[in-house]
């Protein structure tokens, strides 16, 4: 027992005695005026991935090398420690100046790259605001643009992918929650925004389905002078709801809900729009028949 002990105690001075003497050749870094001392203690460092020694010491180098070929390369590591730090706003900021800086440098492309890569991995869940999942796209596709001929983009293009994704999903959760809270003309509009704005859209036929439920609803908390031309537009939405249904056989007596895929309308939506365009019809048959 008292053997572990202290070998336990052995292996954390010599735990202490590491960081002192890293602390220490930190310290003597910081505070040398030799520039090639700092700039080699810099490059230890950033090669055992102590990024935040790396960091504080390319930092300095930055101004003191201003001006000088060296400034490159050490802006180029300066960006990477930021990088592997995970402050991927700061790390995505110094490439996108390094390819500002230095465009023919060899290291150029990639940093224009990293550059958008760090905005991509910014982009936070669909749930919250997009603006950062916006800028990545743009990047990427700058990146595209520029080197079309790169190996990197496919996983660029992968990349805008999943961000599109994103976009769509907050602008159909969007949509859904107009309709949720009643606001109809505003559910009516957004839902044919996932439309255009997203033409392959997974959820097509939801959004033309609620579409239609919000004109009927829409048109059933009317005044009586809008409520013949708002049952006219859901006899008009139905059958364009109609058009975009899935082409599979509905069996009698499926269990509604059944089809839990969100790019396809079950049984429930089917005999919901059918009900729905039968009351429309006859709503629009009694007000005229009222006039």
């Amino acid at each position: 027992m008292f053997k572990s002990i202290s070998l336990i105690r052995a292996l954390l001075l010599i735990v202490i005695l590491s960081v002192a003497t890293s602390c220490s050749k930190y310290n003597k870094a910081l505070k040398s005026t030799d520039l090639d001392y700092k700039y080699e203690m810099g490059k230890k460092f950033y090669d055992k991935g102590d990024w935040v020694k790396a960091e504080g010491i390319f930092q300095e180098l930055i101004g003191l090398y201003r001006g000088m070929s060296k400034a490159e390369i050490i802006y180029y590591y300066y960006a990477y420690c930021n990088y592997y730090m995970e402050d991927y706003i700061m790390a995505g900021y110094y490439f996108k100046n390094f390819t500002r800086t230095y465009p023919a440098s060899t290291h150029a492309e990639e940093c224009m790259y990293m550059s958008a890569y760090c905005s991509y991995l910014d982009s936070p869940v669909s749930s919250l605001d997009q603006s950062n999942s916006l800028r990545a796209i743009e990047q990427l596709q700058l990146y595209i643009n520029r080197y079309p001929q790169s190996e990197k983009v496919a996983e660029a293009n992968d990349l805008i992918d999943e961000l599109r994704d994103k976009l769509e999903s907050k602008a159909y959760d969007n949509a859904l929650l107009y309709f949720k809270i009643g606001s109809y003309k505003a559910s009516i509009v957004s839902f044919g925004n996932v439309l255009v704005d997203f033409p392959d859209t997974k959820f097509r036929r939801e959004s033309f389905f609620y579409i239609l439920k919000s004109s009927f609803l829409l048109a059933e908390n009317s005044i009586d002078s809008k409520k013949k031309e708002r049952y006219e537009a859901t006899v008009k939405a139905f059958y364009t709801y109609e058009k975009y249904l899935p082409k599979i056989e509905i069996v009698e007596g499926e269990e509604e809900g059944k089809n839990k895929n969100k790019g396809k309308i079950g049984p429930s939506f089917t005999k919901e729009a059918n009900s729905i365009l039968r009351t429309a019809k006859q709503e629009i048959e009694l007000l005229e028949s009222n006039n």
